[in-house]
């Protein structure tokens, strides 16, 4: 008997400018699956618009430095991450999302060490990862698995009446 087993290739990019559409429509794939169980639908497209319209996308790689990479299994581009450089040894992923389909299937966990990897390539000496989860976000359980703690917790109003409510966690990096 044969068994046929998929071999899965995840791959990083370094994504640029004019990635912003395909960036902006991986998450159109994952916001809603994600978040639709917690958030509001108003907030859900109040958020997706102010965080996620290709100008925007953007704006946080030339204005803010966030650096956004694209991550595809085999030719597929099939999640993303950005990574800010808040202080002088700390980043926060600010975005880390695989398609939900390509869940359970090691991309998250990929993301994350690539993310790592990029990190100790710029950054010489220990350093802090830090995440802002949602308290409803079904991911909490893969991030304290990869390490991350729990610090704090931070309610962060992002405008027209609405907030983020996260658990702001920690991982030390040497």
């Amino acid at each position: 008997m044969l068994v046929k087993i998929k071999t899965i290739m995840f791959s990083i990019k370094k994504a640029e400018n004019k990635d912003a559409q395909l960036i902006h429509d991986l998450a159109s794939r994952v916001w809603g699956p994600t978040y639709g169980a917690i958030l509001s639908p108003e907030q859900l497209n109040y958020m997706f618009d102010l965080m996620y319209a290709p100008e925007s996308i953007v704006n946080q790689m030339t204005e803010l430095g966030h650096q956004y990479f694209i991550v595809y299994d085999g030719e597929t581009p099939s999640g993303y991450i950005s990574i800010e450089k808040k202080e002088e040894d700390t980043y926060i992923f600010q975005k880390i999302y695989a398609l939900p389909e390509k869940q359970g299937t090691g991309m998250g966990r990929f993301m994350f060490e690539e993310g790592v990897r990029y990190l100790k390539g710029i950054h010489t000496g220990p350093f802090k990862v830090m995440l802002y989860v949602n308290r409803d976000n079904s991911a909490l359980g893969f991030y304290e698995h990869i390490g991350f703690r729990q610090v704090d917790t931070r309610d962060h109003h992002i405008g027209n009446g609405y907030y983020m409510n996260d658990y702001i966690m920690c991982m030390e990096v040497d």
